[in-house]
């Protein structure tokens, strides 16, 4: 077996969280080591059109908005690797990292950005009209409908919140939920009910997501009835599918703290994890806003409190050695 590769922080992770702390890291002279794991780019390499990331007067493409993140990260010195990791050592520094071909990394510092993946449906036409008409973040692509007709798909927090932020952009809403009562807060249901632009339809899920053939993309969504069985199809512009969002924190179950539904605890206000020296950044730890830009300045945060992490680190040890 070769010899471990090391370096002063190594990230998990190459989304928009990652990418920005491999810059801040490698303009501090860290020389981080990006690992990519299984989606390489993260959530946005899957984005068509993308309009809400600062700096673009046009809409740019998910893709080519990472491949620049990552050609900026290589430029000022981070090292990319193409690996998934399976196994993690927090239990001393530096931390030890297992590839699931057995190559072995160790760092002095851990920054997890590791993402969060939307929970989808799995029914016909949903995967092959995603990025045409079939979204699951309304703040993300509510835009590209606006004065059209769009479903949310849900019946939590999530889906009434995407439904009551849809609002801004669309008159027609209607939130199609299989049970006959909502699962979300009681404030946000009545917020619900007392907006005229959404209706709701009840004892309903989706059997196929519809399309109208390129380049019309969705026209549609097939439904049935979960209590009579009765089959129904309710024209749209857009269909959100909202039934919340799973962290990619698998790898850190037992040797992280995390919420009742995965999303690893940081210190508040700063990317810290309760071990020194371990950072999450982005969707793994962010379960209220999971969007690019903050994905990107939590990214940021984790470099800055690994540059600290490591200066007061250093300043001790040489402290100890005199």
């Amino acid at each position: 077996m070769s010899d471990p590769k090391r370096s002063r922080m190594i990230i998990l992770g190459s989304g928009p969280a990652g990418l920005s702390a491999a810059i801040y890291a490698a303009r501090a002279g860290m020389k981080p080591i990006v690992i990519q794991g299984m989606q390489p780019g993260g959530q946005l390499t899957i984005t068509t059109d993308v309009e809400n990331y600062p700096g673009f007067a046009e809409v740019v493409q998910g893709p080519w908005l990472m491949e620049q993140m990552q050609a900026q990260a290589t430029h000022v010195g981070t090292e990319f690797v193409y690996d998934i990791i399976v196994d993690v050592d927090l239990s001393r520094r530096p931390f030890r990292l297992t590839g699931d071909g057995g190559a072995i990394y160790e760092g002095e510092t851990l920054v997890i950005a590791t993402g969060a993946q939307a929970k989808w449906l799995g029914a016909p036409g949903e995967a092959e009209l995603g990025g045409k008409g079939v979204s699951a973040c309304a703040t993300c692509d509510g835009f590209f409908y606006r004065g059209k007709k769009v479903v949310v798909i849900g019946g939590g927090n999530t889906a009434v919140e995407e439904a009551l932020y849809l609002t801004n952009h669309s008159d027609d809403v209607t939130l199609i939920h299989r049970r006959d009562s909502l699962r979300s807060e009681k404030i946000l249901q009545e917020r619900l009910f007392a907006n005229p632009k959404i209706s709701v339809l009840w004892n309903k899920s989706v059997e196929a997501f519809v399309g109208g053939g390129d380049p019309e993309g969705l026209v549609g969504v097939d439904l049935v009835d979960t209590v009579t069985g009765e089959k129904s199809h309710e024209p749209c512009d857009g269909a959100f599918v909202a039934i919340g969002h799973a962290p990619s924190t698998e790898l850190f179950k037992g040797k992280l703290p995390m919420d009742d539904h995965g999303y690893l605890d940081v210190e508040k206000g700063t990317s810290r994890t309760v071990i020194p020296g371990v950072f999450a950044a982005g969707d793994v730890s962010d379960k209220v806003y999971r969007q690019a830009v903050t994905a990107a300045g939590m990214g940021c945060m984790a470099a800055l409190d690994a540059e600290k992490f490591l200066a007061e680190a250093d300043f001790e040890a040489a402290e100890a050695a005199e």
